[in-house]
């Protein structure tokens, strides 16, 4: 009697921990929705080991659910998982289940760390963990593992845009050894490789972007979209 008592207990507690992280969630999912559209002027900034990337102006279109483009005279890197791939995931509540982590200290913000777990077999993303601001409900940090990129980092700061959930700069944190560079990128960081003989040292680069001058929900027609 005893141990059934004490089972039903333990499943009732983490089923109220899924229950509370899913709330969580969808508090944030439901800030993304207030965007259905959007624009923003982006500056990128590359740092990956052995290679020089010059830094590029973009400018960035978005629609809901899952429509991005990016328009850029340079070579723009820029990480879909941590944008419009992530906020697409994350609307689509039945492909994936919550469970909190527990809390976790980012700056001087209490953030909730919750995993998010894809439920279809074919998904491309492995594991989501968030670290989310459960007062603002916003997204800090995001720590984002995919078969095709490896693991991705990304911390979000915010300002005037915080009511949508769009921050002014995001870091990303990269495996270059699995993130998928362009191929001119890509194919100069194999020369300097070979050249340097490297096979040990950084594993990891950085793309910083800022973003400026959004014009939030104004309508933008699915043509934008299409490839020319």
């Amino acid at each position: 009697m005893k141990i059934t008592l004490l089972f039903a207990f333990v499943f009732s507690f983490f089923t109220f921990l899924a229950q509370d992280a899913n709330q969580i969630v969808k508090a944030v999912r439901l800030k993304l929705e207030l965007v259905n559209d959007y624009t923003v002027d982006i500056h990128v900034k590359a740092q990956v080991p052995m290679i020089k990337i010059d830094e590029v102006d973009a400018k960035i279109y978005y629609k809901q659910p899952n429509l991005m483009k990016v328009e850029s005279k340079g070579i723009a890197i820029l990480p879909k998982q941590g944008m419009g791939e992530l906020n697409a995931f994350l609307t689509n509540e039945k492909a994936y289940t919550c469970a909190l982590n527990g809390t976790k200290m980012i700056g001087d913000v209490k953030t909730a760390v919750v995993s998010v777990l894809p439920l279809t077999e074919n998904s491309d993303v492995i594991l989501v963990k968030l670290w989310i601001d459960t007062q603002r409900d916003l997204i800090l940090k995001s720590q984002i593992t995919s078969k095709s990129n490896g693991t991705l980092d990304v911390d979000y700061f915010y300002g005037d845009q915080a009511k949508y959930g769009l921050p002014y700069k995001m870091v990303f944190t990269i495996d270059v050894k699995k993130f998928k560079l362009p191929k001119s990128v890509a194919a100069d960081l194999h020369q300097n490789k070979k050249k340097n003989n490297a096979k040990d040292g950084p594993q990891t680069g950085t793309i910083v972007m800022q973003m400026r001058n959004y014009k939030v929900n104004q309508g933008i027609p699915n043509s934008k979209f299409k490839s020319n």
